[in-house]
């Protein structure tokens, strides 16, 4: 058992919080550890970096995709820049630093890659003696996540541990555990008795939309598009905390109902997401990391639209080599397509199966075990 476990998460994007909550459960369910601790590294850091480094990749994500997409790959290079880039972090991150040092955990996991070099330079300096995990929460891995100083890495597929044994990662260090998501996606639920307690169509296909990462004008256009569907359908927009989208997709669906081909709903701020993807039959959006792990540990096939430059791309590659998703490129084929799909059962049964093969319900739990089987194994070591 830890004494104390901290879990080091930034707000740069909802993913990398949504892993750190999971593992956050995983350890209280399991009781692996005596006190656990997450922490958004972005509220120790100064006002100015803690405003460029979140809103700052918001803006990018929505207004300059491809730029992010040429940082992206350009960074692409183990140990580019890695001292400057740590030592410009640690100056804007010294509160972070003293509060490490006050906490003094005997582990620290980390599920983005800020808080992960800072960890590693601590180490250096015996600033803080704690075993250090890295955990990756997207399918492919980005130099930014490597640093020096580390017990364990958790990725999500097995290239990617091929992947860090050729760039310098110590294999036997790497675990593929896959992304890890809230301990209710490992609990089986019937489809049809979510429809019912959500009020979802139960004679028609639910075709879940993820609005994250859009733009209220793009959403639309989106929804336009699939209102065009021919296979009697229901659109279950997750909106999240954006009212003004809810409100314009709730103007929209005033005009649909039972009566129509395709019926449409828009949802708000929910707690209930593994509820709503086990009564879908299939996720439309970005190909985030953690909204696809989720979405495969409900056995929810993929039909991509619009991935950001960079990790998403690269996620989008791996789902549709793994034969979990379709991607569509322009908006006026979406119908066309999700159409083609609903009409080929054989295929949507074969990208369930697919799914549910890649999905990893229970990562967060496997990540908890292994880290306590790690810290076992030195122990014996040590008495021997």
């Amino acid at each position: 058992m830890f004494n104390r476990v901290l879990i080091l998460s930034a707000s740069a994007g909802a993913g990398h919080i949504r892993a750190a909550q999971a593992l956050e459960e995983a350890f209280r369910t399991s009781g692996a550890a005596q006190e656990v601790r997450h922490v958004d590294i972005l509220q120790y850091s100064n006002r100015v970096f803690r405003q460029v480094y979140s809103k700052g990749y918001i803006h990018m994500v929505n207004k300059a995709p491809r730029l992010l997409g040429w940082l992206y790959d350009y960074s692409d290079i183990p140990w580019k820049d890695y001292k400057r880039r740590i030592a410009f972090e640690s100056l804007n991150t010294t509160r972070f630093a003293r509060m490490v040092k006050k906490y003094n955990p005997d582990l620290v996991i980390c599920t983005h890659f800020l808080p992960a070099g800072l960890i590693s330079k601590m180490r250096a300096r015996g600033d803080v003696w704690a075993q250090h995990a890295v955990v990756v929460t997207d399918m492919d891995m980005h130099a930014m996540w490597m640093c020096k100083n580390y017990e364990q890495y958790f990725v999500a597929l097995e290239e990617t541990k091929h992947h860090l044994g050729r760039i310098g990662i110590r294999t036997e260090a790497v675990h593929v555990t896959g992304i890890p998501v809230h301990p209710v996606f490992s609990q089986r639920k019937d489809k049809m008795e979510m429809r019912a307690q959500l009020r979802l169509a139960q004679d028609r296909a639910v075709i879940m939309v993820s609005a994250g990462g859009f733009g209220v004008g793009p959403i639309e256009e989106l929804i336009n598009n699939l209102l065009l569907l021919q296979n009697r359908a229901q659109i279950v927009v997750m909106c999240g905390r954006n009212q003004a989208l809810k409100d314009k997709l709730e103007s929209l669906s005033q005009s649909s109902g039972d009566d129509v081909n395709v019926s449409l709903v828009a949802v708000g701020f929910t707690e209930k997401m593994d509820e709503y993807m086990a009564a879908a039959d299939l996720l439309v959006g970005k190909p985030g990391g953690l909204t696809t792990a989720e979405a495969l540990s409900c056995g929810l096939p993929l039909l991509i639209v619009n991935p950001i430059p960079g990790q998403e791309e690269r996620n989008a590659d791996h789902f549709l080599e793994q034969g979990v998703a379709l991607r569509c490129n322009n908006l006026p084929a979406l119908s066309y397509k999700i159409d083609c799909l609903l009409n080929d059962k054989s295929k949507f049964e074969l990208m369930r199966t697919n799914a549910l093969r890649l999905g990893k319900p229970d990562a967060a739990a496997q990540i908890v075990n292994c880290l306590l089987r790690s810290v076992q194994a030195d122990f014996l070591s040590t008495v021997a």
